[in-house]
Parts: structure tokens; sequence; C-alpha cells
């Protein structure tokens, strides 16, 4: 049955219908294009897709997805075979038949896992993690108000006493946190929120009030004061790449690490979120903005007085990237390709 859904949307793929044909006439084949392409463990639908076009978030538009499918694109597994059909007068993507990957890494079946929309790898810490607070937001959570032996500092291993969670459950798991730096809208000046520092994990080894918790996995020094916040499930929206439907424009706040500049495969936060229209699965150009461009010329008319003409120079679309967690006013977004340096201000606007 899975099949003969892949098969009935790839078969729409390139350019089925002049219709189609006239719609997505901008969209572009790869220069080295492969026949066919097997699909592997590792793969993303981001990966696989640029093996074909030259704009692979421009899949789902090719495959004419409707808005569900989008946001559950569990079609294609390891071991799936996409064949470029070349046959027609329009090439078209089917499906091939499906071929066994040897050597199993693991006794289950290899093709069990859907493929992936981005590397989850690079994006887990983010979605297991509130790492954007409101102002305000941590000031009613669980706080550490000491520690066993009247340690200053703790880290893995170390026991504390904790407000607030007196009705938490035995082995419950906390993550641990205290507010960061202020992420600042370089537009309209105000605070859309805090970044929150992960700390580290914690359990509870004691209920009541105050609750005593063993801390694990400790990346910096925790003290009295930080802060709890209960560890929820780990949830990874596997949206396939689209454009926002309405117009977005916005600037990149931050990078993971606080770098001044960053490049492809590292996360960076936007000054617009779910407020703006932005969803996981929303695809951003990179816009560097154009310079004025100041030049002093001659002026012979005026005897050679000197005059100054300023032009400003064109913007410059130098990337993309991938929105796949959104909070109220600020997004995290994977960049999926650079040719320059992406900069702290640079502009994120729609593809």
């Amino acid at each position: 049955m899975r099949k003969s859904i892949i098969f009935a949307v790839l078969a729409a793929a390139l350019l089925a219908t002049p219709l189609m044909a006239q719609q997505r006439s901008d969209i572009k084949l790869q220069d080295n294009v492969p026949d066919r392409y097997v699909v592997v463990p590792g793969d993303t639908l981001w990966s696989i897709a640029a093996k074909f076009l030259k704009d692979p978030w421009r899949w789902p538009e090719m495959w004419k997805l409707n808005r569900n499918e989008i946001k559950n694109p569990h079609w294609i597994y390891p071991g799936d075979v996409i064949v470029l059909d070349r046959s027609g007068p329009q090439p078209e993507l089917k499906m091939g038949e499906t071929v066994k990957l040897l050597p199993r890494a693991r006794s289950e079946d290899i093709g069990s896992q859907p493929v992936p929309s981005i590397p989850p790898r690079i994006i887990e810490p983010f979605l297991s993690r509130p790492l954007v607070i409101e102002p305000d937001g941590l000031d009613n959570a669980p706080r550490i108000i000491a520690a066993q032996a009247d340690r200053v500092y703790l880290g893995s291993g170390d026991v504390a006493y904790v407000s607030g969670i007196k009705d938490a459950k035995l082995d419950s798991l906390w993550q641990i946190y205290r507010p960061g730096k202020p992420l600042i809208d370089p537009e309209s000046q105000k605070t859309l929120g805090y970044e929150a520092v992960f700390l580290g994990d914690s359990k509870v080894t004691k209920a009541g009030d105050p609750a005593t918790i063993q801390i694990f996995g400790a990346e910096q020094e925790i003290g009295k004061g930080d802060r709890l916040i209960a560890a929820g499930p780990l949830v990874l929206n596997n949206y396939a790449p689209h454009a926002p439907p309405v117009f977005v424009q916005g600037r990149i706040i931050a990078s993971r690490g606080g770098m001044r500049e960053t490049g492809p495969q590292n996360v960076v936060t936007l000054n617009r979120g779910r407020n703006d229209g932005l969803e996981p699965g929303h695809v951003l150009a990179l816009l560097r903005l154009g310079r004025a461009n100041s030049e002093t010329t001659s002026d012979r008319k005026w005897f050679g007085a000197e005059k100054i003409e300023t032009t400003k120079l064109p913007d410059e679309r130098y990337g993309l990237v991938f929105v796949f967690r959104t909070f109220d006013r600020v997004s995290y977004a994977l960049v999926m390709s650079a040719s320059r340096s992406v900069l702290i201000g640079d502009v994120v606007t729609i593809p």
C-alpha cells in the first residue's frame, strides 16, 4: 500500500502536464542529475532532493503535496529507489523497486524509520530544551535553595534542595537553567525574550518541600537560585521544506555559541516567530543588504569642483535556512547553504 501511494505522488513529480509545466517552468534539474538513486540511512529529504533539483526546497511544489502531506512527509525510507524517467516529453520522478540494504547495523528492519527532513543530530538539542524564555518566564519556576554540605557550586553527582516541586514524582526528570542574554529585535529594539542557558539535568530522589534532586549531565557550574523546568519528550517535526504562504522578512539576531558569523549546518536565531506566520519547515532566503557606496567625482562644468555621489549597491541573496522550531516572537533555523559567511543582522525573507 505504501508503495502505491509513493508511486502516485512521485509520478506527478516533474512537469507532468502543460499547466504544471507553466507553473514550474523555473524549476531546474541538477547539471549531473542521476537516473536513479537508492535511499540510504543518513539521507534527508533535503539531501535527496538536492541530487535532482537545484532548488531542493521546492520538491513539495513539484510533487504537488497538500498541507497535510507537507506536515507529515513520511513516504521515503532507506532502500527505496527514486528513478528519473526521461522517456516522455517531460522528465518524471518515479519509484523503482525497493532494494535490500546490507550490511545491517542493527537487527531491526533498516527501512522502518522514515527519512527526516534535515539532520536530526544537529537540531536535537534545540528540540529537547526550551532555549528561549519569555520575559519573566522563569520567575515562578522551581529554584535551587541550597546544596548538600553547603556547597557553593554543583556538578554531576551532587545533591541539591529545590523549592516549588513538592508534588513532583520520584525519579521525574528536570532540566536546570538560568536566564541568559536578552534577544533584542534590531528593528524595534524590544526584548523578544531571553536565551535560556542550559546547565544540566537532574532527577527527584525525594519528594517534599523542599524536594531533593540529584544532578547528572552538568554542562556548567550550578548554584543556588538556578531554576528548574520539567523535561519534556523530544518532538521532531518532520515538515517537508516549503515557502511561507505569506510575506515574511526578518533578521538573524544570534547564532549558536554567540559567534558573530557562522555557516552551513549551524543554527541561527531569527527575530520572527509564530506570531509572524512562521512554522517548522518554512524555508527562507539569506540576504545581504547592499551597502551605500560613496564616490567623489570632479565636475568640469564647475571648474573642477568635486561632488560626492552615493549609490546603493544591490542586495545579494546568498543562501537558505530551514526553520525547525518556533516560539511566539523568535525562531530557530538551520543554515542549509551559504556562499559566504552568515552574519548577525543579515536578512531572511521568502525564497
